[in-house]
């Protein structure tokens, strides 16, 4: 081997298999006895051979690679997000290349999906682009792109949680248990999920003719709700709150605990998301689930359709293919939520 670096032939031969099984361990594809990756694995180290990409792309026409953006991982919804795109991108046999922004500013945005469009990736997943807007974001020519950001649909396909009917839900649930109107601690400002659901909590008691409190702001986390529960325990007449997440829902349990007010029996409490600890609070958290798995498998197969349109042959692109005309950009699935209701919502207390 003097004079070059180690090929795949000599890696099957010193694992004792044939080419084809090397590329398919090289490749991350799971159709490999375990016993025969570990020895491929293990000649791979000894030879210090590394898959070349760009030579694996011409051969198979694509890098078996997503390339991902995501700000925030610390956050729930992206956190559950990215995950799902992992194992859905797993699935699949695709690797992801993930960069964590900084800022979700649209040069910021912009610059990262150009760096990952360097880096032998197939297409781009962004998780959300706040504040960045279609008009702002400048991704590169030609690569397949799909956001989970409803904003962008007649951009770039789309996949979100039906973030609007979550909102309703946990609202109208509050409103037929006999509450006569529900206070909400909503998420940041710049955040679009989170006007989501605001917007609808406010659509949905101004269509039922009740009072529209004054919303309490907070940033996501248990401790701004917390503040936020200080702030509505103060209130004798607040007997329900909708939060816009369960870290935040949290919060206010624990507010609500010191000041003497019960849940639910003086005041019901919901969230959304359905955290793994939501039903480990006490008492269990009413809250709207979302299907983070689905919208992972649906983001990952909605950008695979579009890599698959663009390295078919060019008669199958122009009778029109997956993916291959503006329909794609016009995409925007709704993946739909449910409320899982638990002991922390009750009919209001009566006198």
């Amino acid at each position: 081997m003097e004079g070059r670096g180690p090929s795949l032939a000599d890696v099957a031969a010193l694992a004792g298999v044939s080419t084809q099984t090397v590329s398919r361990v090289s490749m991350g594809l799971d159709n490999v006895r375990p016993a025969t990756r570990d020895r491929v694995l293990a000649a791979m180290a000894q030879l210090g051979y590394a898959p070349n990409s760009a030579a694996r792309a011409l051969r198979y026409g694509s890098f078996r690679t997503i390339g991902m953006i995501a700000h925030r991982l610390a956050r729930t919804g992206e956190s559950r997000t990215v995950e799902a795109v992992v194992e859905a991108a797993r699935d699949q046999g695709y690797t992801v290349t993930l960069v964590d922004v900084e800022s979700p500013s649209s040069d910021v945005v912009s610059a990262a999906a150009t760096r990952l469009s360097h880096q032998a990736i197939d297409g781009l997943i962004i998780v959300r682009a706040e504040p960045a807007t279609p008009d702002t974001l400048a991704l590169p020519l030609r690569l397949p792109v799909v956001v989970s950001d409803s904003r962008f649909v007649g951009h770039h396909p789309a996949v979100a949680a039906d973030q609007a009917d979550g909102a309703f839900r946990a609202t109208q649930h509050l409103l037929d248990l006999g509450h006569r109107t529900v206070h909400h601690v909503a998420g940041p400002a710049d955040s679009a999920p989170a006007q989501l659901r605001a917007e609808a909590w406010r659509a949905t008691l101004a269509a039922a003719g009740r009072p529209v409190p004054e919303v309490v702001e907070g940033d996501w986390t248990a401790g701004s709700g917390y503040a936020a529960g200080r702030r509505l325990v103060a209130d004798p007449e607040v007997t329900a709150v909708f939060c816009a997440n369960d870290e935040m829902a949290a919060g206010v349990l624990r507010a609500l605990h010191e000041a003497g007010r019960a849940v639910p029996r003086d005041v019901s409490v919901v969230g959304f998301d359905d955290i793994l600890l939501a039903e480990y609070l006490w008492p269990p958290l009413t809250t709207v689930v979302q299907d983070f798995a689905e919208i992972g498998r649906r983001l990952v197969g909605r950008l695979l359709e579009q890599v698959r349109a663009t390295t078919a042959p060019a008669a199958a692109r122009e009778a029109g293919g997956p993916g291959a005309g503006s329909d794609a950009e016009d995409l925007h699935e709704v993946v739909p939520v449910e409320l899982k209701i638990r002991a922390s919502t009750a009919p209001p207390r009566q006198e």
